[in-house]
């Protein structure tokens, strides 16, 4: 991968990447607003990997383990792929179909390719290098991250995958992801995050910026896979213009150490829209944090939040909620639900709603905690069905949350994951 060193910049390029890191330097020991802290310093940085050829010549157990977030070797119902082993993008291909309407490289070789239109519309625009520690973390150390770009008018009918794999311990991933959807595009996006089986501790710091173009449609869905002793630090950005919608799906169906995200999309053109959905699943001693903000700056634009989580084990989980009118011409809708199936997890739903000078703007929330209903266990227990099992079958129901738009394959491995996650918990 080219260096910023080896790329050939204007003086004026060079001085933005100069503040970039000035400003990431700043706020190298800046705790993050919530969550609990990490040591970043206590990690190497993940190592380098040689490229394949196919998807095929990818070890078999890492290709089951990207499997279970729905990255698959077989490329027909695929676009597109970005395979990342630890530093090292591995693979990238476009199918030919597609050949002229979609981009897919690291945002490294993107910056090498095409410093102007990077550094003027994408660079650290959607997100600030100096938010805290994780974002400066990135923006001075950054191990690759993958560049997707969807051309003007391009409908993109089959996914586009990229999957972001950890296959050692102790270190610490720092990626930089860019998608773009260029005016009137329409595309699905599936990311899966994995580590290998036998890895135990780490960091993965994952900065995305998202940017939708006029009356283009983006649909990303997010799956982690992680360990009891890992920590994830995402901090994402979204610009939706005129007309444009942007529908984010997060599973997140495996124990994490701790995981803090809180992902802002700016609903800035006329008529956008936002919709943020996720299934969560609090197991062991996991330590969730996660929400949304929606800024509705456009007059016209609307936003929706769902989020189910199930909380057992000695988990915690925060499920957070924030819309901000800034527009008379605004609607938005929060919607989190909660079960908590043991005595020794807590779950805390936190909506929160802010109109800025915006008196007409239509803002408002559902949010409910509570255990499974007894009359719903004993009904089905009338029926025949164990106890375990009547518990087993209604936690599948709550989390089974409808995604607009996910891809079937990938609906059915959500379908097993929750099952097996379900019944496991039992």
């Amino acid at each position: 991968m080219p260096t910023v060193d080896e790329i050939l910049l204007t003086d004026e390029q060079r001085a933005r990447l100069a503040e970039i890191e000035e400003a990431a330097q700043a706020a190298a020991d800046k705790p993050a607003a919530l969550g609990p802290d990490v040591d970043v310093a206590r990690f190497r940085t993940v190592s380098e990997r040689d490229r394949v050829a196919s998807l095929a010549s990818i070890e078999r157990q890492i290709r089951e383990t990207a499997l279970m977030s729905g990255f698959v070797s077989d490329e027909s119902e695929r676009s597109a792929s970005y395979f990342q082993l630890d530093r090292t993008p591995i693979y990238e291909r476009v199918s030919e179909a597609f050949g002229g309407q979609v981009e897919v490289m690291s945002t490294a070789d993107a910056l090498a390719r095409y410093p102007d239109e990077m550094l003027a519309k994408w660079w650290w625009r959607a997100v600030d290098p100096a938010k805290d520690k994780y974002t400066a973390l990135v923006a001075l150390h950054q191990t690759e991250g993958y560049f997707i770009r969807v051309k003007a008018g391009a409908k993109v009918e089959k996914p586009i995958q990229a999957c972001l794999f950890v296959s050692e311990s102790d270190v610490s991933q720092n990626v930089h992801n860019i998608i773009v959807l260029e005016e009137g595009a329409e595309a699905n996006v599936i990311t899966g995050c994995n580590i290998a089986t036998d890895v135990h501790q780490g960091l993965h710091a994952g900065i995305s910026e998202f940017y939708v173009g006029a009356g283009a449609s983006l649909t990303f869905t997010m799956v982690h896979n992680w360990a009891e002793e890992f920590s994830v630090r995402p901090r994402t950005g979204v610009i939706i213009e005129d007309d444009a919608t942007y529908i984010n799906n997060y599973v997140l169906l495996k124990p994490v150490k701790s995981i803090q995200a809180f992902p802002v999309a700016r609903c800035e053109g006329a008529r956008s829209r936002a919709v943020f959905n996720s299934i969560v699943y609090g197991l062991a001693d996991s330590h969730i944090d996660l929400g949304s903000e929606t800024q509705l700056i456009g007059e016209g634009s609307r936003s929706e939040a769902v989020a189910r989580v199930v909380s057992t084990d000695r988990s915690a989980v925060y499920s957070r909620g924030r819309l901000i009118a800034r527009t008379d011409e605004c609607t938005a809708h929060l919607d989190c639900r909660g079960i908590v199936q043991s005595a020794e997890s807590t779950q805390w739903a936190i909506p929160d709603l802010a109109s800025e000078g915006a008196p007409g703007a239509e803002l408002s929330h559902e949010a409910a905690i509570s255990p499974i209903a007894e009359e719903e266990v004993y009904y089905l227990m009338s029926r025949g069905v164990p106890h375990d099992e009547a518990v087993s079958m209604i936690t599948r129901g709550f989390l089974d949350l409808e995604i607009p738009g996910l891809p079937l394959a990938l609906r059915r491995q959500i379908d097993a994951a929750i099952a097996a996650t379900a019944e496991h918990a039992m």
